[in-house]
């Protein structure tokens, strides 16, 4: 019975080291709060412009800065203090919330400074997330790097799950101003709990940044064929499958605001109930597979969530996406943090960040042009579609990824 238990909870073992613990409550609250952020950005460019396309443009203002500087953010990771990294980007989080909230409370709130804070903090992004990706695995040990990412995960769609809720909810109660200065808020307790950590610093024969550094991490990843098999099956999932810039549209349609917030907790919920479970992934050897199943089970669940013509029919669908994603997530970190090196683990997050981030911007973008020439429905239910297909001829063509298993 105890076992049985053990294989349908997630594995809490990481937890017993303090900085993983500072590092994963700090990050949940800050989630929370960029969660809520995440929900009123595209809100509020859908109410000045009722345009989904330019919902969806929000995917490509994001994309650039951080193809730009994915690899700065890299090199950061792994010749500088990956703590002082996270700690520095996360106070600079917070000036830009504060500036999203200054212009909520213009009587004419301008789209151009929106665009312009949502490509800043992305660049933020791009900056912060190698280190933050590259710093987890110093906080455990080898044999707990499966259930440190099913935490990771875990965080990560409890953020999304609530985030979004209180988001919609605080915009229709308290309006946008004050939805923003939510998010500041929660910046204060990342900040502490990033400055009570131990410092990270780089090992001691480490190279200096230079150019030869960033091909050397492009020339790893591509000779391992399990990760590019990560990149790949992530791309296509998300290109295709990918219909966040469509929610305020449908939400308009469904009941408004607080659906919206629904909408986009919906995937954290599925999230959450995987990685909560998610003891039984320790026992999965066969992980490039495992990666190819979930995305394959988002892009079946995608097409569900565009045939539904009720709110209840809608977050079930979108709550087995996101079920899958979490999955998906927990083996492709679980492949990164076996198959990459201490001292490159900065750059290949940069990789890895440029594949997810890339591939839901861009299928945001893809699926507003959809719905701008063919319909929202259509647009949802052929990118689903097109998802499905495309995972599973990854998993055909990818063999060495399919075959991949841990050690």
């Amino acid at each position: 019975m105890s076992d049985l238990f053990r294989l349908a909870t997630v594995d809490i073992r990481p937890l017993r080291h303090r900085d993983f613990r500072l590092l994963f409550w700090g990050q949940l609250i800050s989630t929370l709060g960029s969660q809520i952020t995440y929900v009123a950005v595209p809100y509020q460019v859908y109410e000045l412009t009722r345009s989904p396309l330019l919902v969806g443009l929000l995917g490509i203002v994001e994309l650039v800065p951080v193809l730009a500087l994915s690899m700065v953010g890299g090199l950061i990771a792994d010749h500088g203090d990956r703590r002082t990294v996270v700690l520095s980007t996360e106070f600079f989080f917070a000036v830009l919330s504060s500036l999203l909230l200054l212009n909520a409370l213009q009587p004419e709130p301008q789209l151009w400074a929106i665009y312009t804070i949502a490509g800043a903090q992305a660049g933020l992004f791009a900056l912060q997330r190698p280190a933050l990706d590259a710093l987890t695995p110093r906080l455990v040990q080898r044999e707990e790097f499966t259930a440190a990412g099913a935490l990771v995960a875990l965080r990560g769609t409890v953020g999304m799950l609530l985030g979004p809720a209180v988001g919609g909810t605080l915009i229709v109660t308290i309006g946008l101003p004050a939805t923003f200065g939510a998010d500041v808020g929660s910046f204060v307790f990342s900040l502490v709990a990033l400055g009570l950590m131990r410092a990270a610093p780089p090992a001691l024969d480490a190279e200096r940044p230079s150019l030869r550094g960033v091909l050397e991490g492009w020339r790893f990843a591509r000779e391992r064929k399990e990760l590019l098999g990560t990149y790949i099956v992530d791309i296509v999932a998300m290109f295709f499958g990918m219909p966040q810039a469509l929610f305020p549209a449908i939400a308009e349609g469904m009941g408004g605001p607080t659906v919206l917030g629904l909408l986009y907790s919906a995937p954290a919920l599925g999230a959450l109930l995987a990685s909560a479970t998610s003891g039984w992934t320790n026992h999965v050897r066969r992980h490039g597979l495992a990666v190819v199943i979930a995305a394959s089970v988002w892009g079946l669940a995608i097409v569900g969530f565009g045939f539904s013509s009720t709110v209840w029919l809608a977050l079930p669908m979108l709550a087995l996406a996101g079920a899958a994603d979490a999955v998906s997530g927990i083996f492709r970190m679980s492949i990164w943090n076996r198959a990459v090196p201490d001292e490159l683990r900065g750059r290949l997050a940069s990789i890895e960040m440029v594949s997810y981030m890339s591939g839901p911007a861009l299928g945001n973008s893809e699926a507003g042009l959809a719905a701008a020439l063919f319909g929202v429905p259509f647009a949802v239910v052929s990118g689903g579609a097109l998802c499905i297909v495309g995972c599973l001829a990854c998993g055909v063509l990818l063999r060495d990824f399919r075959r991949w298993e841990a050690t």
